[in-house]
């Protein structure tokens, strides 16, 4: 297990420079995920790390040592790419054992390694197969197995569960789990899907075009997300995002809805830009129905997912929220309803996209 630290890292392509001075440290053993959508350059950081893109400046140190001036193969990294990459003429054994031959490793490590690696997967009874043999879900347990063998000092994982149908993609996401809680090696897993990154990573790193937006455990992202992006990227449903006028009341933000609605906050005043535009942002599940609520709107869509529902209320001054009631909720498209929004799980969002909440020890 080996730490792998980012400093001031840049690259472009051509006149298009698509990572700038990008700094990040990972600690050893720790799973993290890069999560953002097409484009955002976190595959391009996984391959910089891989050695399969070069940086233009910077460094890249895995375990202490400088590695940003070395080939991919004497990094010490294994990657597992989307596309499962096997040898079709190939066994299933010779696929895992492929990359141990070619740097001369003795026949009884490899068949040790291979072996092990094949138990861990659960494997075993493939390894006389080929490729064209397996399901999606077998190849890429074989893919990750051909990475194992290698004992690498860090695993980095391009988007290895996209190719899988929606139930195989569960049941792999469980299987990385364990094979991470089993091995204790330094992980990246690249991914767009938020729900991979929620239920995998120690920690995440949203990015968003070619820069980082934040870095945090996965409910430091959920409940305190650094800007309007987060917000909106993680979570589902999205955060809904109201305008509001803000005024003081103790030190503290009194919001005004264009409904004409108020809500007192425990966002502190004086941490707000004045004088700016912002929004309330607020997650479905703070928006409950209430008779007594301060927010009158009515049901345009019903979502029924079983343990929860999700109503779409349209307000009076005609902006739409998600709203979040029980399982067996007896909301109907056309009622009227009125909302309660819990003021503890208020966000507000200046003109720039930053984020605001109220400190912890505020809420309490």
């Amino acid at each position: 297990m080996s730490s792998i630290e980012i400093d001031r890292v840049s690259k472009r392509f051509g006149p298009v420079e698509v990572i700038s001075e990008l700094s990040l440290r990972i600690e050893s053993g720790e799973f993290i995920a890069f999560l953002g959508a097409s484009g955002c350059g976190k595959t391009t950081l996984l391959r910089m790390i891989a050695g399969l893109e070069t940086i233009n400046s910077g460094e890249i140190r895995i375990g202490g040592e400088r590695v940003d001036h070395l080939p991919p193969g004497a990094r010490g990294v294994a990657m597992v790419f989307q596309h499962y990459a096997l040898y079709p003429h190939m066994t299933i054994y010779d696929n895992m054992a492929f990359g141990l031959r070619n740097i001369g490793a003795a026949r009884p490590l490899i068949d040790q390694r291979v072996q092990q690696a094949a138990k861990i997967l659960e494997i075993e009874p493939l390894l006389a197969r080929k490729p064209g043999q397996l399901s999606g879900g077998q190849r890429q347990r074989v893919a990750i197995g051909r990475a194992l063998v290698k004992d690498p000092k860090a695993f980095l994982f391009d988007e290895p569960l996209s190719n899988l149908d929606a139930a195989l993609r569960v049941r792999t996401r469980v299987e990385l789990a364990r094979l991470h809680q089993q091995t204790r090696a330094t992980t990246i897993f690249v991914t767009h899907d938020q729900v991979e990154a929620m239920t995998l990573a120690g920690r995440i790193v949203v990015m968003n075009n070619r820069k980082i937006e934040q870095i945090g455990t996965p409910m430091e992202i959920y409940g305190r997300p650094a800007s309007e992006f987060v917000a909106r990227f993680v979570g589902s449903p999205a955060m809904n995002f109201l305008p509001v006028s803000v005024a003081g009341q103790g030190g503290r933000a009194l919001l005004a809805l264009a409904s004409g609605a108020q809500l007192q906050t425990n966002i502190a005043l004086e941490d707000l830009p004045s004088g700016e535009p912002m929004r309330l942002g607020i997650r479905a599940e703070a928006i409950r129905l209430d008779s007594e609520g301060s927010l009158p709107g009515k049901v345009e869509v019903v979502e029924r997912l079983g343990d929860r529902t999700h109503l779409h209320v349209r307000l009076a001054d005609d902006s739409t929220l998600i709203a979040e009631d029980v399982g067996h909720s007896r909301a109907a498209p056309g009622d009227s309803v009125n909302l309660r929004i819990d003021p503890d799980q208020a966000h507000l969002f200046d003109a720039q996209g930053r984020g605001y909440r109220a400190a912890a020890e505020a809420r309490s």
